[in-house]
């Protein structure tokens, strides 16, 4: 019988998702559990354990600092600020404009140039990006989604200048539309061509780039958006079906395509879900691509995957309890196995982060690699009977979602229906009802408060980078070949009617110094602009 000191301080015990978790758990709870056929080994399939026999012990994973702000010239200094610190891979943060395909002259882009991330409207922008940075021997990845075609075209224009082959580039591009039609917001043209120019890319790069990655499928933009972990898993993999199986009806093989793909999830605060969220989402995979699409190699059947920390949970409160927040969270990820990760800075939830608090998040990464001790064997939980039960339970949960959408008659259906839409929706009221009744406790917002103002250093975009901006673009139309830039346009556009691959013209336009804007605009004759139906 529990003596009164022995009462829980809660009568119900769940994960930051609401998963249930009991007071303790024993063998009894994996007393159906196949350790062979759901555990394995690290390296061999199903994966869960990792895609690598020795992981960290091996080689760490690629630490990233998502930057880009005001010009090309500022991110740059950013970029070779952070490689000079240890940084072993760049990960560029776009500007509104270019994400959208609005040139920083566009009175649509008025207020916004530079804000979010760099603004970058042509060839000329990109090289001042880039410069003195060697892009065969670096990793960039570039968050950009509508207008990847674009941006990578002019990633590699670049490289072309520097003598690099196209071949030996690594990185990874985005390329994640559908999730903007559910979570984020930055598409341009309907559903159907913009999986078109995603294709596109994936067929391009398997002859110019077969190291790229061609895909960054984003489950992260989905939980920021207030989706629980399983949400998370489930629509993240019903997008890669649905990319996968775009490709395959392309013609291209799934054994060329699927180890291009690569996966980016959140690392958010409740450590044990999370950790057991990567090791579900990559042995769902694996099973998927064996099972549905008959991939034969292990290769093919890996989920790689890069990690952020979650830009949800900082609060402008206490700015410096994010650091604790940030730490415990990438800790998660490398316990769960990721291939690469971003840590924010503790200034995020009130601006763009300065220099110093980059560096602080990329020191965040480089302790848990060199001092923490959990990067010395591989996938440590493995076998505890609460993590090996969670995993499960998520596995389950996601597999359920992705049954559903399947009789909704695919991820495309499900979200032109809204259906994905609304369990997000519904999930992130439900969350925040609890921190609104204290239930769910959240330092320095609705517990632990104090009334001291916060006194950081914040990050300010001033007002003279827009114009510098939109003046460097009136001189660069000026000065290059508008004949030549006429044709290239005219030549995207064509192949846009003809249903032809959009990544040779696009190439050949951006080298012309084809702004993306006007790239974008050739696009937006044929294939007009998606309106969002509302969701209720």
């Amino acid at each position: 019988m529990a003596s009164p000191e022995d009462k829980e301080l809660k009568g119900k015990f769940a994960t930051l998702s609401g998963l249930e978790l009991k007071t303790f758990y024993t063998p009894e709870d994996l007393a159906a559990w196949d350790a062979e056929g759901q555990l394995g080994f690290p390296g061999e399939f199903p994966f869960t354990r990792g895609i690598y026999p020795t992981q960290y012990r091996s080689r760490l994973w690629t630490m990233r600092q998502y930057a880009g702000y005001g010009s090309a010239e500022e991110s740059n200094a950013r970029y070779r600020y952070l490689l000079a610190h240890g940084q072993t891979g760049l990960s560029v943060a776009f500007d509104l404009p270019t994400q959208i395909g609005l040139d920083s002259d566009n009175p649509l882009a008025a207020g916004e140039v530079g804000r979010v991330g760099v603004a970058i409207d042509s060839l000329e922008d990109m090289e001042t990006l880039l410069r003195e940075i060697p892009l065969e021997r670096v990793s960039t990845s570039m968050t950009i989604n509508s207008t990847a075609a674009i941006l990578l075209a002019l990633y590699f224009a670049v490289a072309e200048k520097q003598g690099a082959g196209l071949a030996k580039l690594s990185g990874t591009v985005q390329n994640d539309i559908l999730k903007e039609y559910i979570a984020r917001g930055t598409y341009i043209y309907p559903p159907g061509p913009a999986l078109g120019i995603v294709t596109d890319i994936f067929a391009f790069c398997r002859e110019r780039a077969p190291e790229w990655n061609t895909i960054s499928i984003s489950g992260y933009h989905i939980r920021e958006a207030g989706s629980t972990a399983v949400q998370e898993v489930a629509f993240t993999l019903a997008n890669g079906i649905t990319y996968l199986q775009a490709a395959v009806e392309r013609g291209l093989s799934v054994e060329d395509v699927a180890p291009r793909l690569s996966f980016f999830l959140n690392a958010h605060n409740d450590l044990l879900e999370e950790v057991a969220k990567f090791r579900a989402a990559r042995r769902l995979w694996a099973r998927i691509v064996r099972e549905r699409f008959r991939a034969e190699s292990e290769r093919a059947c890996m989920f790689r995957f890069h990690t952020q920390t979650a830009g949800s949970a900082l609060t402008a409160q206490q700015p410096d309890t994010n650091i604790v927040r940030v730490t415990l969270q990438a800790l998660a990820a490398v316990l769960g196995g990721t291939q690469s990760l971003h840590t924010n800075a503790r200034d995020e939830a009130l601006a763009l982060p300065t220099e110093a608090s980059a560096l602080l998040a990329l020191r965040t990464q480089q302790i848990i690699a060199h001092e923490s001790g959990v990067t010395n064997t591989v996938d440590p939980f493995a076998g505890s009977y609460a993590v090996e039960t969670l995993t499960d339970e998520i596995e389950r949960g996601a597999k359920d979602y992705l049954e559903k959408i399947e009789t909704m008659g695919g991820m495309l259906r499900a979200i032109e229906s809204g259906y994905v839409q609304r369990e997000i929706q519904q999930a992130a009221y439900s969350y925040q009802r609890q921190v609104e009744t204290g239930e769910r406790v959240v330092v320095g917002v609705n517990r632990y408060k104090t009334e001291d103002s916060v006194h950081l250093p914040l990050l300010h975009i001033p007002a003279e980078i827009e114009r510098g901006q939109v003046e460097r673009l009136k001189k660069l139309r000026a000065r290059r070949d508008g004949g030549r830039t006429a044709a290239a346009l005219a030549a995207v556009e064509a192949a846009a009617r003809a249903n032809r691959n959009l990544m040779p013209p696009i190439f050949e336009a951006v080298k012309s110094y084809a702004t993306v804007g006007e790239i974008s605009d050739a696009l937006r004759r044929v294939f007009g602009e998606y309106q969002e139906s509302v969701v209720i």
